[in-house]
């Protein structure tokens, strides 16, 4: 076994440095057969001295060290990057490696955490290491079509082809603070380029990382999302319990006034609730977050439920996207799922139309549809039109008693009748919003009690 080395100048840790910071318990495995060849397939001259002289310094033969470890409780399959061995590169032995660790990880039934710290593909072996990257792609399929997890954890720096498919590709993605992260290393960005882009954070508010953890909480938050992952519930999430208001609506327009008011409990009320403890995902990865919906995991008598909550704001595309990706997650891992709906409508405004509002929607009713884990869905609040149906699961739909569902807001109803806004409120009546209504018309189950 190599000697752990010290940290870098730069204040860098190296592979088993950081495999220590997350388990006591880890087994490396046997170096995959094969040899390299000494300057490489390009016959690149000096690349074997290089390799040899990386080998001294870090004490690693390759610029990855695998094995199975327990963090937490949790058995998993860890793979960490060895910056120190020519900047992390990936190289032809490399994807050797990383083809072995995702195998060991199928036959064993096990995730698969990354402690990603590259600077991309390596050069002095040119297309023949850039090819790794579809080899990568390639296990990384065969892994999610086992329904097994990946968590990729982002060191300082991830970069290049490492961030395009190990990083970005993982399903959960936590990262370091001010660790550099993105797709074009620092000696190939545009001069002008934004550094806060190419950051941790950056990529957080980006919608392309889960979130931020300071060292000191890796170990726990890795294991508790190990755990989250891999103990699924077993069937049906049950529907949380009223927290508000249990009084029978009067009438339509005082069950629309109850659910708009602002002392009503919200969607983080509900999940602080229902579960013993819970891990956000966040974003859509296509650019944009929405702080209006939560979105994750939690532990609900020990056992894993998924959940997508909105929080009575707009639903923006971006949170849409979000949702579709989790409730995909969910399913592929065989986490039932728990939807709590409460929005006065999807976002309507130019911008969200430009960010692809209906195409979003849509991804949203198809995820549903196309879930073979049982989904559950609570009205918290608002229930407003298509904008809040989407997440809403057909034929498993509660109400509390301090919510409505309708086509369209009272309002909105008025002014496309082309009535005045003082008739909403018999609207409200005409359109049978109120809980009760709502199960009289077979669109929910029943009203939660408290």
């Amino acid at each position: 076994m190599s000697t752990p080395q010290p940290p870098s100048a730069a204040g860098r840790v190296s592979a088993r440095e950081a495999v220590a910071a997350v388990t006591a318990d880890f087994t490396e495995f046997p170096e995959p057969p094969g040899r390299a060849l000494p300057d490489g397939p390009l016959a690149w001259s000096g690349y074997g001295a290089a390799r040899t002289a990386a080998a001294e310094r870090t004490g690693e033969t390759e610029s990855v060290v695998c094995g199975t470890a327990v963090v937490e409780g949790v058995r998993a399959v860890l793979v960490s990057f060895e910056f120190g061995y020519l900047g992390g590169s990936l190289g032809e032995r490399t994807g050797d490696s990383l083809e072995a660790a995702y195998t060991a990880a199928r036959a064993h039934r096990l995730p698969l955490v990354s402690l990603v710290a590259t600077g991309g593909s390596r050069m002095q072996e040119g297309m023949r290491a850039l090819s790794q990257l579809q080899r990568v792609a390639a296990q990384a399929a065969l892994h999610r079509a086992a329904g097994l997890a990946q968590v990729a954890v982002l060191r300082d720096p991830t970069t290049g082809g490492g961030w395009a498919t190990l990083g970005a590709g993982a399903d959960v993605v936590l990262a370091l603070p001010g660790a550099q992260v993105g797709f074009a290393g620092s000696r190939v960005r545009p001069p002008d380029a934004d550094p806060a882009a190419y950051t941790a954070e950056g990529q957080l508010a980006a919608g392309a990382v889960d979130a931020v953890v300071p060292p000191h909480e890796l170990r726990p938050r890795l294991g508790h999302w190990l755990r989250l992952l891999t103990s699924p519930a077993a069937g049906p999430a049950a529907p949380p319990r009223a927290l508000g208001d249990t009084r029978p609506s009067g009438t339509g327009w005082e069950a629309v006034s109850r659910a708009r008011a602002p002392e009503r409990p919200r969607a983080a009320a509900y999940l602080d609730a229902y579960f013993a403890s819970r891990e956000p995902v966040s974003g859509d990865r296509c650019g944009g977050t929405d702080p209006g919906l939560l979105c994750g995991f939690g532990l609900r008598e020990g056992r894993s439920v998924a959940y997508v909550a909105q929080c009575g704001t707009p639903t923006r595309p971006a949170g849409y996207r979000t949702a579709a990706r989790l409730i995909r997650l969910a399913d592929r891992l065989s986490v039932p799922v728990l939807t709590l709906i409460d929005t006065p409508g999807a976002a309507n405004d130019a911008e969200a139309e430009r960010a692809g509002a209906g195409a979003a929607i849509a991804d949203v009713f198809a995820a549903v549809a196309a879930a073979r884990v049982p989904v559950t869905s609570l009205v918290v609040g608002e229930g407003g039109s298509g904008g809040a149906l989407a997440l809403a699961a057909p034929g498993r739909t509660w109400a509390t008693p301090d919510s409505y569902f309708s086509v369209i807001a009272p309002e909105a109803a008025a002014a496309i009748l082309k009535r005045p806004r003082a008739d909403a409120p018999a609207l409200a009546d005409e359109l049978r919003v109120r809980p009760e209504d709502l199960v009289d018309l077979g669109v929910v189950r029943g009203v939660v009690p408290r």
